[in-house]
């Protein structure tokens, strides 16, 4: 069965993670909840441009496109330092650009044509379903299954100094479904996001196949 889909959510564990930096990492990475608080209310304000543009011309631009997917693409590289993670002690760099090189990537397929209709309803009626389980994944306040089996990862590498794998394999697949939920309430892609939990660091390689040159 094929596992394609437009988005791509990639990790892998760092070896030699420190034992008790993961305790502080909450101050570490205040610089950039403050840079991701203005990104997302750029997000947010792009999405509803772009919203318009796919309801009138079927197409999402570009430029705004790749802004909101450097959005993710940060906001990912934080999560997976921070506390949706803890698979990285690399500090994440300040920027909305692919970074090859860092244990946390993510990419979306840019759309050439978006369904005018399913603009007027997926971000909300068809991704009730996923709401739902992200409510339990996720948590309302960054708790939830991620948050549960973050902690007991933190808690096995402070006093083991190893990081299950089994852990992070099952918590990468549910930030995995979670960032597939967004990129399609984001308006990013008209794929359904499948309800299907793939687990482990890498996705297929043939997930994503997009041109990734800027517009």
């Amino acid at each position: 069965m094929s596992t394609s889909y437009s988005v791509r959510v990639d990790a892998h564990l760092d070896p030699g993670l420190s034992r008790w930096l993961w305790l502080v990492k909450w101050i570490l990475a205040i610089p950039h909840y403050i840079v991701l608080a203005f990104l997302w209310v750029g997000f947010v304000l792009v999405s509803v441009v772009a919203f318009l543009a796919i309801l009138f011309t079927a197409h999402y631009p570009r430029r705004l496109f790749e802004f909101n997917l450097g959005v993710l693409r940060w906001t990912w590289r934080v999560s997976c330092y921070g506390y949706s993670a803890l698979a990285t002690d690399r500090y994440p760099p300040f920027t909305l650009k692919d970074v090859p090189d860092y244990p946390a990537r993510l990419e979306i397929a840019y759309p050439e044509r978006l369904s005018r209709g399913l603009v007027l309803v997926k971000w909300w009626l068809l991704a009730i379903p996923h709401y739902v389980v992200l409510s339990f994944l996720v948590g309302g306040g960054g708790g939830g299954l991620i948050g549960i089996l973050v902690l007991v990862a933190a808690v096995v590498l402070l006093f083991r100094d190893t990081y299950p794998e089994s852990i992070f394999d099952l918590v990468i697949g549910l930030n995995r479904w979670s960032y597939r939920v967004v990129a399609y309430a984001g308006l990013m892609t008209d794929e359904y996001p499948p309800f299907r939990l793939d687990q482990g660091g890498p996705e297929p390689a043939d997930v994503v196949g997009r041109d990734s040159s800027p517009a």
